[in-house]
């Protein structure tokens, strides 16, 4: 009895958000825990999105500075950048002043759509 021998095993296919666009509009809750936690308590939600994103803890704490919170406008530009996403620093603006827990949502659901793509395997028999 000969049995078949599996030399070389499946590659996987990984399929991350390589898009030129936000994954996600500004108003779109995908978890509502989230969005709640960012309404209710959005000195602390930004400060946790801050540091994930790899800035200091307290920097949001300095959104209270300005006409437009800059901070809130400088991590939308710098996702904007590391990620490759067109916008308009007219949009970044607008977002930044009108919809802040807003847009620190769509920041912390652009960086899990990021940093966690999805991993598909082929587990098909070769034969």
């Amino acid at each position: 009895m000969a049995t078949k021998m599996v030399i070389q095993q499946p590659k996987a296919l990984v399929v991350s958000a390589a898009s030129d666009q936000w994954t996600t509009s500004i108003c779109e809750c995908e978890n509502v825990n989230e969005c709640c936690f960012s309404v209710w308590c959005f000195p602390c939600y930004a400060c946790i999105t801050a540091r994930d994103h790899g800035e200091c803890l307290c920097l949001p704490l300095l959104d209270s500075c300005g006409f437009i919170p800059p901070v809130t406008l400088s991590m939308r530009v710098s996702m904007r950048k590391r990620y490759g996403i067109t916008d308009t620093i007219c949009n970044d603006c607008v977002y930044s002043f009108f919809c802040g827990p807003c847009s620190w949502c769509q920041i912390r659901r652009e960086m899990k759509a990021r940093l966690h793509p999805v991993t598909f395997f082929n587990n098909r028999p070769t034969g």
